[in-house]
């Protein structure tokens, strides 16, 4: 068996088709087959590399790996001619040479009858050609008749052919339209699971019959619901922004596996379990058990997904990911301490990967100021001398470890007869700038020894400033 999945290089790559990949993908590897990649790029004007590179980009973080391809359309007009040439020549195809302004004509006297808006048919029957007029390519669509779609997500679904019109299959320019490249290219891949978005069932039936008319084997066809916005509408980037493009998830601290799992959740379930790996997705999917419905997206269900993810995540992997993030932040996590440690180090409180790579930056980067707030909050003359004495025994301490940090803090509290926390927070702002981190004893440890006590220093001053004036 054989999937495919066939965006059009006109843009980013969608939420939508991204899970609609997901599904071929998931259901390919679920029955040992094999999942294609086509880039539907006949639509000359609007295709563009930046927009193919955009849906590369996309599958490779998402994971989602093809075993062929990627196969690109515009690289087979050659053989969608030869098919035309077929059709033509079995009497499956005709020459039209109708006006634009002919079947503007007829599409208004339609509509203004209330009728469906549809070829007449004209030139079906035309003997002659018509001179000096380069005509279009129509498939001749039978006029009765049923097409009967068994469709593995909505079901059967039955058209009437006479509901068809006879839909233009090359345009007057020679090339060829949407829905004759489609059928070929599935017959020539040996595409056995049709699975897409629902918008592109109305287009069935006739490719169905097209399919027929070249003598054959009909795919099985699958057909999922659209995603909607969290308000219920239909996804737009005029109106919903950067929300539907997989690469701002990306940019946004998500996991691939964490969106993925949320995809796959959004039409289908197994109980109600929610958390899924790549392996269980892959044994438990069966795309007969796709919700024929829409779904909505949920942002705070996503997080919470993702926080999921990054919390009981391998933190090499997740460390792989971050280190993407630093480097958008300007931090060159080579220059510093072990990633992975300190992925480790954040990985109960983070969120995105975003907000734990801006939570990272005191392990790379010195501090140049502090944070006002918290300086003035944490930084008192009342500390002034424990901090000196902490100092002290940071300063001779070799066995630069979290344990000993601990002890050496420990130490000087009871010296001074401080809660750990009197003593804690300033430190935290001295070396760090601020007043979130981690425990600060692997905070300590991460930022090493030196940067530690030039922060401390630094503190001591502001503190002396701060008695000054």
């Amino acid at each position: 068996m054989k999937t495919r999945f066939a965006p059009s290089p006109t843009g980013y790559l969608h939420i939508g088709g991204a899970r609609t990949a997901l599904f071929s993908w998931l259901y390919a590897r679920k029955h040992g087959g094999r999942f294609v990649l086509r880039i539907e790029d006949t639509d000359l004007q609007r295709s563009t590399m930046e927009s193919v590179n955009a849906i590369l980009e996309g599958m490779t973080w998402l994971g989602l790996e093809y075993d062929e391809g990627p196969f690109y359309q515009t690289e087979r007009f050659a053989r969608y001619g030869e098919v035309i040439q077929q059709l033509l020549s079995s009497g499956h195809a005709y020459k039209c040479y109708c006006s634009k302004e002919r079947l503007e004509k007829i599409r208004a006297l339609q509509m203004a009858k209330k009728e469906k808006p549809r070829y007449d048919g004209h030139c079906r029957y035309l003997k002659e050609p018509v001179a000096g007029v380069e005509p279009v390519i129509r498939f001749k669509n039978p006029t009765d008749g049923i097409v009967v779609i068994e469709d593995a997500i909505k079901g059967k679904v039955v058209v009437e052919n006479k509901e068809l019109d006879d839909l233009i299959i090359a345009r007057s320019d020679g090339t060829p339209t949407y829905n004759l490249t489609v059928i070929v290219d599935d017959l020539d891949m040996g595409i056995t699971h049709v699975i897409r978005g629902d918008d592109h069932l109305n287009n069935t039936p006739r490719q169905i019959n097209m399919l027929k008319a070249l003598g054959a084997a009909l795919p099985q066809y699958a057909h999922a619901p659209m995603i909607l916005a969290a308000d219920g509408t239909k996804l737009s980037k005029r109106v919903h922004g950067e929300a539907v493009s997989v690469i701002q998830y990306r940019k946004e601290g998500y996991l691939p596996e964490a969106l993925l799992n949320y995809l796959v959740r959004l039409g289908w379930s197994h109980g109600d379990q929610e958390i899924f790996t790549l392996d269980e997705m892959i044994e438990l999917f069966d795309i007969k058990d796709v919700n024929a419905s829409a779904s909505s997206l949920n942002p705070d269900k996503l997080l919470w997904m993702n926080q999921q993810y990054i919390k009981n995540g391998d933190p090499e992997h997740i460390a792989h990911h971050l280190s993407w993030h630093l480097g958008n932040l300007g931090v060159d996590p080579a220059q510093g301490p072990d990633i992975v440690e300190v992925v480790k180090v954040q990985q109960e409180r983070a969120k995105t990967l975003v907000e734990m790579a801006q939570a990272s930056i005191p392990f790379y980067r010195e501090y140049e100021t502090f944070d006002e707030e918290a300086a003035k909050k944490h930084l008192r003359p009342v500390v002034r001398e424990p901090l000196i004495a902490l100092r002290g025994r940071l300063v001779v301490l070799h066995d630069w470890t979290a344990q000993a940090i601990h002890q050496a803090i420990d130490e000087t509290c009871a010296q001074f007869d401080l809660k750990m926390g009197k003593i804690g927070m300033p430190l935290r702002v001295a070396v760090t700038g601020g007043g979130v981190s981690p425990p600060i004893d692997v905070t300590m440890q991460l930022i090493g020894h030196e940067r530690c006590i030039r922060g401390i220093d630094k503190a001591l001053k502001y503190i002396e400033e701060r008695e000054a004036s």
